[in-house]
């Protein structure tokens, strides 16, 4: 297996693993990530008990067939919600070697709440401009307050350790290649 798909796999892996919303969609050995996707979405599907190496998870709400791979009875794929699907319940067909299993994946609506409003630009700059900026603004201690405090939610971390992780598994593993041409 190539390198990429290693990285890939792993990543896909790391991501179902680390986010708490997985879902076992009955008892069939498959949990999909997020548990109940809005349109739009990407998914993680994990499939457990498949002897196969590859397998193929086929649904009207994804936007293509998910190739699922992996090894030791455990195959992982990611595929994408269709944007333009109405809320719902949709069946998802894994196919497994000669096996199929058939598990239901629930959509739910997009949010009917309005979007915010947004402000129309000011006629003229919010602030007058220092003498010799060259028109440029500089920023209140209120604005530079405001901007310290925003920092990086649950999903930025997710993501952060997750691409560590599948960079961790990259170098391992090319590490080991170069390991075994040399010796």
């Amino acid at each position: 297996m190539g390198l990429l798909k290693v990285t890939l796999c792993t990543g896909a892996a790391l991501a179902a693993a680390l986010t708490p919303a997985a879902h076992a969609a009955g008892d069939g050995g498959v949990s999909v990530t997020p548990s109940t996707p809005v349109p739009g979405t990407d998914v993680t599907l994990r499939v457990t008990d498949c002897a196969e190496r590859t397998a193929v998870a086929a649904s009207p709400a994804f936007v293509a067939d998910v190739r699922l791979s992996g090894g030791d009875g455990t195959l992982v794929g990611a595929g994408r919600v269709r944007s333009t699907l109405p809320a719902g319940t949709y069946d998802v067909e894994i196919t497994c070697g000669v096996t199929d299993r058939t598990v239901p994946l629930t959509v739910a609506g997009r949010s009917t709440a309005p979007a915010p409003a947004r402000p129309s630009a000011p006629a003229s700059p919010a602030r007058d401009a220092e003498p010799g900026g060259g028109g440029a603004v500089h920023p209140s201690a209120a604005d530079a307050g405001r901007a310290r405090t925003a920092g990086p939610g649950a999903g930025h971390t997710t993501t952060g350790l997750v691409l560590a992780g599948a960079a961790a598994v990259a170098v391992a593993l090319g590490g080991a290649r170069r390991g075994r041409e040399a010796g």
